[in-house]
């Protein structure tokens, strides 16, 4: 989805695209961020 974002973005120009790209970008870096965190409490049972 972020590819298919960027390139309309580059494509058109238009600024509503590039701020969707962008918010896209964040939720998926939270998401992943997320994950590491539950991950490493799980396997490492840090308190």
């Amino acid at each position: 989805m972020l590819d298919f974002t960027w390139k309309l973005f580059s494509q058109t120009g238009n600024i509503d695209t590039y701020l969707l790209f962008k918010e896209l970008e964040r939720e998926t870096q939270e998401q992943a961020s997320d994950s590491t965190y539950h991950l490493t409490e799980r396997d490492y049972h840090v308190l």
